[in-house]
């Protein structure tokens, strides 16, 4: 499409309904949901609708609190045909969360489902709104969040105070698609459209702004990377309230007339069977994802001859565990995309056609029209090739900024317009980017420098280690000290005393751990990256370095 820089979400849907209307487009195999493109977009359209007759204007901001149901992707293209944007909410949240988000994002309507987890969404919702229950449905007035509406449940039964998500399709007979097309004219690319918070581990969250032109180019040239077109279909088990579900595959898969396969809730097991029984032929996921589909008991008697190519994201890509996805799994020409969520998402990717050893081994080279560059953290100075520094990017993909937010804004993104990762990476003559941590994950050792990647990839080669995160743990000798924090494969076992053995003489003596902690599992985000400063804080419990901790630095 020449045009793209220039469409909307909803023009880009409009688009495909009729080049691939009779085309899959929507799929899910734990229930009997099939939409091809045209009625996908039938489907949105009449959502978009009864937005619209409960009054929902242009810029007014919708979230919404799910897991991976097909309402999430319906109100996905449907705020953006009315010009509504669209706030994420992460499904790990909790009361104080919630009610930061949505009062920092002005939300005046919320959808949610029911529970996630184990975790009841309704009663987490009551304390911040404890006057739910008797909230008048539609137009309710809160005193904690004034800005708030309208509460809308997707799922069986009306919970009081709330509107049932099918009620928006009884609805829409009060707007006609003359007055949705009126709507959606108004509409141009450089709108904002999705608002997604970040992680929020140092300081509050803040709401990453991005716009049509954002995300649909960055969705375009992620699936051009992987070569995809109408044949494609692609499973999905990451959360789509996060980039690498909303923009990277739904979003990606719209660009290219693709099939969205997604699974509501990550397990292992029902990736596997959703590949096998669609004959997908990609599949995206974060390594611990990969990790284990590969580990499941059954893995083998199921058939993935259909993949093809697919992505390793959201977190370190462990090079054995890159190799294991793609001779065993068969995932041939997968990539691995690196990025984050003010560059809407993705900044590097490898291609299809590169070499297995830079497939494995680094994140690619940067997207069409993207630039990168490795700085100086201190100076800003571009380094030579194949020094560490700060990555910076530069392009379409970069964030109009955080919401109400502007001194975050300026820190994040400078006077030339580069955006600043906090990550440290090198980059080689070929423009080939690896990353080897974060700016504040990394180690100081006796005044050396210690990447956690480089270790991390070490001990992956480990016959015996089924994941592996180092971090640094306070020592009043040396400042840090490098701890294993280790998974070890089913039915195996290894002792801290095997683990430093094998680094020894093969990697430089401050490199090797000091400490090594065996873990069942990781904490982990809702988007599934590892809280290292979680294992931080549960190292310096173990061995007992509160006191360390607390020695002051300049």
């Amino acid at each position: 499409m020449q045009d793209i820089d220039r469409i909307t979400i909803g023009t880009l849907l409009d688009r495909q309904a009729e080049r691939f209307g009779d085309r899959d487009c929507l799929v899910y195999t734990d229930r009997p949901l099939r939409l091809t493109y045209r009625q996908f977009r039938d489907r949105v359209n009449t959502l978009a609708r009864g937005l619209m007759a409960l009054e929902i204007k242009r810029g007014e901001h919708v979230s919404i609190w799910a897991s991976n149901v097909p309402e999430w992707l319906y109100l996905q293209y449907a705020t953006a045909k009315i010009g509504a944007v669209l706030v994420t909410v992460n499904t790990a949240y909790r009361a104080r969360e919630l009610e930061y988000l949505l009062r920092q994002s002005d939300t005046t309507s919320l959808f949610l489902v029911r529970s996630f987890k184990g975790v009841d969404f309704i009663d987490t919702l009551r304390e911040v709104l404890p006057d739910l229950d008797r909230a008048p449905v539609g137009h309710a007035r809160f005193a904690s969040l004034p800005r708030l509406r309208r509460i809308i449940f997707i799922g069986d039964g009306r919970p009081p105070g709330m509107l049932k998500f099918s009620d928006l399709f009884d609805l829409a007979v009060h707007v006609t698609p003359e007055q949705l097309a009126a709507r959606s004219a108004q509409l141009n690319a450089g709108d904002v459209v999705n608002m997604q918070y970040t992680s929020g581990t140092t300081g509050f969250p803040k709401g990453v702004m991005l716009t049509h032109r954002n995300i649909i180019l960055n969705a375009y040239h992620v699936s051009g990377c992987q070569n995809f077109t109408e044949a494609d279909r692609l499973c999905f088990p990451v959360p789509l309230f996060h980039c690498f579900g909303c923009v990277m595959a739904s979003l990606g898969c719209v660009t290219r007339g693709a099939a969205m396969v997604p699974i509501e809730v990550f397990e292992p097991r029902a990736v596997l069977d959703a590949i096998a029984k669609e004959r997908c032929t990609a599949i995206y996921g974060v390594p611990t994802m990969f990790i284990a589909e590969l580990e499941h008991p059954d893995f083998a008697s199921f058939d993935l001859s259909s993949l093809r190519t697919g992505i390793m994201a959201g977190a370190p890509c462990p090079i054995e565990v890159m190799r294991a996805v793609t001779e065993t799994m068969g995932a041939r020409e997968l990539t691995i995309a690196y990025g984050l969520t003010e560059a809407s998402p993705v900044i590097t990717q490898t291609r299809t056609n590169d070499s297995i050893e830079r497939r494995v081994a680094t994140v690619g080279r940067a997207l069409p029209d993207v630039e990168v560059k490795i700085a100086d953290p201190g100076t800003g100075k571009p380094q030579p090739p194949d020094t560490p520094g700060e990555l910076c990017s530069r392009g379409y993909g970069t964030m109009k900024g955080y919401y109400k937010n502007p001194e975050a804004t300026a820190a994040a993104i400078d006077e030339q317009r580069w955006l600043h990762s906090g990550d440290l990476a090198t980059i080689d003559e070929a423009g080939y980017v690896k990353i080897v941590g974060r700016i504040k994950d990394m180690i100081i050792r006796g005044g050396e420098n210690v990447y956690p990647r480089e270790i991390e990839e070490f001990l992956y080669a480990h016959p015996k280690v089924s994941d592996v995160q180092v971090v640094g743990v306070p020592s009043k000798r040396w400042g840090e000290e490098v701890c294993a924090v280790i998974k070890v494969k089913p039915g195996e076992t290894l002792t801290p005393e095997e683990i430093i053995a094998f680094c020894e003489g093969k990697i430089q003596r401050q490199k090797v751990p000091e400490l090594v902690m065996f873990v069942d599992s990781y904490p982990m985000t809702a988007s599934g990256k590892v809280q290292k400063y979680k294992l931080r804080e549960m190292a310096i419990e173990q061995f007992g370095r509160q006191a360390d901790a607390t020695v002051q630095t300049a």
